[in-house]
């Protein structure tokens, strides 16, 4: 189940790709799939060594095309191992919501990133969110649990702060919104109440089959409950240093020009 969407989003082969905050792969996974040369970072140790052994399961089984690679290691979002300008492409998905510091790892990212690379960030969108904090404390109150809700201007604002230019917005996973409130209403770690399991069964049964009827569905709800809010932007260009000399050299002479005229009249 993909968050990001790739159509918005686009992947060339041979691309550099950095998932952070990686969880059990599913981007990464995709990447890979889609010819780009991907690194899987997380903190988490044993999910990592997971991502690595479906890695080379991939490879093995041929999923992946002639020139990808896939690395997954485990380290910290706030000091990437990477030199600046390492990436291509940095995804981000439903990460920043449990880290107090999500300036500095907007920070990293960015460094990260090369001049003209792509980013897609994806968070819990606020509505749904603001919902599952109602119902339930547990579901939000619990070690390296989600510490805030975003609503959708304050991450684009905290995008654009970090240097980036957002270029296109989107909802995603609507069915999932209903099957969140249920497990927050009945209890998070209660997953043998009937609605729970009746919803769980018909999300795994979309996932599988991928009806048409549960993708016009969700197509048409995303936008007004969609549980997560995804964001693309790019790394701009810096302006090249012989043209930037250029120009304050064109901006001097036409000062002094004016200088000039203004003593002679």
């Amino acid at each position: 189940m993909l968050t990001v969407d790739f159509s918005r989003f686009p992947l060339a082969p041979g691309d550099r790709v950095l998932d952070l905050g990686c969880g059990a792969g599913r981007h990464a996974f995709e990447c890979y799939r889609r010819g780009a040369r991907v690194v899987a970072l997380d903190r988490n140790g044993e999910e990592i060594r997971e991502v690595a052994q479906w890695f080379a399961a991939m490879k093995e089984a041929g999923e992946a095309p002639a020139g990808a690679t896939a690395t997954a290691m485990q380290g910290d979002a706030l000091a990437l191992p990477f030199p600046d300008d390492s990436f291509d492409v940095v995804i981000i998905s439903e990460v920043m919501e449990h880290i107090p510091d999500d300036k500095g790892v907007l920070a990293e990212m960015v460094r990260v990133l090369r001049p003209g690379g792509r980013i897609a960030v994806t968070v819990p969108r606020y509505g749904p969110e603001k919902v599952c904090w109602t119902l339930s404390d547990a579901y939000h109150e619990v070690e390296g649990g989600h510490i805030r809700i975003y609503k959708a201007d304050q991450l684009l604002a905290r995008m654009r702060e970090a240097g980036l230019r957002p270029y296109g917005t989107h909802h995603a996973h609507a069915l999932h919104s209903p099957y969140w409130w249920l497990k927050c209403a009945f209890g998070v770690d209660n997953d043998k109440a009937l609605p729970v399991r009746a919803y769980h069964k018909l999300l795994v049964w979309d996932i599988m089959k991928k009806p048409l009827a549960t993708r016009l569905a969700e197509r048409t709800l995303n936008p007004v409950m969609g549980k997560s809010f995804v964001a693309y932007a790019t790394k701009p260009h810096l302006p090249r240093a012989g043209a930037t000399s250029a120009a304050d050299a064109a901006t001097a002479d036409a000062t002094k020009a004016a200088g000039a005229g203004t003593a002679t009249s």
